[in-house]
């Protein structure tokens, strides 16, 4: 039997845990999904699936097996849909949505790259600090900032949003540069509200966790009002360094507790499917991924 079927077939078992339920999901007779998994237990001389009468689970084998041919079957797919879509141009209004921060200072500026390779694309960006529904709010692509739980979303990762303290070089001639996380009870810190608990900035080092109680002046719900104060010499922030890395490079603010580590947080695209992936979904998140690798251009200052 082919044995990429087998493997197809045997990937939509584990999905469904059901023979009869993989087999409506793929067009095939439930006799013809049992024979393909016998064929792959016999060609790999292992049993993949524990069978009892009312309940079907994987095997030690047959997990380990189901995680490597995921990224076979993956990429085998993307290599399918990439040639197939060769020849057709992209084109078309592409609607995305990204947090605010992240689309007014990097989204903005990729965009005049990507439409100078693809002039046919017409781009409408919905800036929010909400994760929108795509299909209820028809749009083809999200930039999504942290970890995701709706795993029906297909998720390319662009880079990684990185925490960071900074201020002010003036602040810190005024008032001291804080060593060690504890230093920031003495200090004004800018408090961005929506993080649970706002006033909470945590550090880690040699294994051990530094939770610390920061308090100051100012507090918004926006990081880049927070950013902007900061750079008056009003205080700390501890934001991501695709909002700071610029400003960190060019001497505006200047980063310190560089020696802990700080929360790090995925950048995904996002989108519905992996099959029929529109090129101008495909064009562009391949030219932000393109952009932003090895070293996001925001990050070029911690080289």
């Amino acid at each position: 039997m082919d044995k990429l079927i087998s493997m197809q077939v045997f990937e939509k078992v584990a999905k469904h845990n059901s023979f009869s339920a993989a087999a409506k999901d793929i067009g095939l007779s439930k006799a013809m999904v049992s024979k393909h998994i016998a064929s792959l237990e016999n060609s790999l001389d292992v049993l993949l699936l524990n069978r009892t009468t009312r309940r079907l689970s994987l095997t030690e084998s047959g997990a380990a097996y189901l995680e490597r041919i995921k990224h076979i079957l993956a990429d085998i797919e993307e290599t399918e849909l990439a040639v197939s879509t060769l020849s057709s141009e992209p084109r078309g209004t592409l609607k995305l949505t990204a947090p605010t921060s992240f689309g007014s200072f990097h989204l903005a500026r990729a965009i005049g790259g990507y439409k100078q390779i693809y002039p046919d694309v017409h781009i409408e960006m919905v800036l929010t600090e909400r994760l929108h529904d795509l299909v209820e709010d028809g749009l083809d692509l999200a930039i999504h900032v942290g970890h995701l739980d709706d795993s029906s979303l297909i998720a390319k990762r662009l880079a990684s949003a990185r925490m960071v303290v900074c201020g002010s070089p003036a602040y810190f001639e005024k008032y001291g540069i804080p060593e060690t996380p504890e230093d920031l009870i003495h200090h004004q810190c800018l408090i961005y509200t929506p993080r649970t608990p706002s006033n909470e900035w945590t550090f880690q080092k040699d294994n051990k966790q530094f939770n610390v109680r920061v308090s100051g002046d100012i507090r918004s719900n926006i990081g880049d009002a927070l950013r902007v104060a900061a750079m008056q010499d009003t205080g700390l922030i501890q934001l991501p360094t695709y909002m700071t890395g610029l400003d960190i490079k060019a001497k505006r603010l200047q980063a310190v507790l560089e020696g802990y580590e700080l929360p790090e947080s995925p950048i995904n695209a996002l989108y519905l499917h992996r099959k029929h992936l529109s090129a101008k979904v495909r064009t562009f998140v391949d030219y932000l991924y393109d952009i932003l690798h090895p070293v996001p251009y925001w990050d070029e200052w911690t080289q």
